[in-house]
């Protein structure tokens, strides 16, 4: 059984996370242990995700078990006032960012959704790889990372290790082609198809 660790935040893409969980949560669903074990990780609780979905993470920062899949989701912005939220805030913030690249070593594979790439490139995780986020935030991705290479049409992007995904409902897709990486295509196609997720291999334009 491998432990999936996702990092929550206030102004999280509330399906970055919800997407990557149900997928994790339901592979194999009939397997006895199940492949996958899911949990949530949040520096404080609860959280409140975008348009005010309230969380409660399974655990927090210092205390959770190891993770051996760590994913690091996105979504935010900024408000007229020009302040941050999201993802956007949390790339200013030292414990999140200790904590992702803390994880980072010890993980069998490191995973970001949307903007939550930008917290890879702010964590150092992103030097000299290939990688993708939300189409609004290709050139934030390039200024926190300038020895990345960006690629703004792919729907996910694998480094081996590190794994980054576009925008939002891409997140799914990632999550099913990790499945079909570690468990086998038979494995993630039945996933998708109880899901009744049709997979998409490009972004829409």
């Amino acid at each position: 059984m491998r432990n999936v660790a996702i990092l929550l935040f206030n102004e999280i893409e509330v399906l970055d996370f919800a997407g990557p969980f149900e997928v994790f949560g339901v592979a194999d669903r009939k397997a006895d242990p199940k492949p996958f074990r899911v949990f949530t990780v949040a520096e404080r609780g609860p959280i409140y995700a975008r348009n005010g979905l309230s969380i409660n993470p399974t655990y927090l920062l210092n205390d959770h078990p190891k993770a051996d899949i760590l994913i690091v989701p996105g979504g935010g912005g900024y408000h007229t006032d020009g302040t941050p939220y999201g993802s956007r805030r949390e790339v200013d913030n030292p414990a999140v960012l200790n904590w992702i690249r803390r994880n980072a070593e010890t993980a069998e594979l490191v995973l970001s959704v949307c903007t939550g790439s930008l917290l890879l490139a702010k964590a150092g995780l992103l030097n000299g790889l290939s990688a993708t986020t939300h189409y609004m935030a290709l050139d934030s991705l390039a200024q926190l990372a300038p020895t990345t290479t960006v690629l703004p049409t792919e729907r996910y992007v694998d480094n081996g290790k590190i794994i980054t995904s576009a925008g939002i409902s891409a997140g799914i897709d990632m999550s099913l082609y990790v499945v079909s990486r570690l468990l086998g295509k038979a494995v993630a196609d039945e996933t998708a198809r109880y899901m009744q997720y049709v997979l998409t291999d490009r972004m829409i334009d």
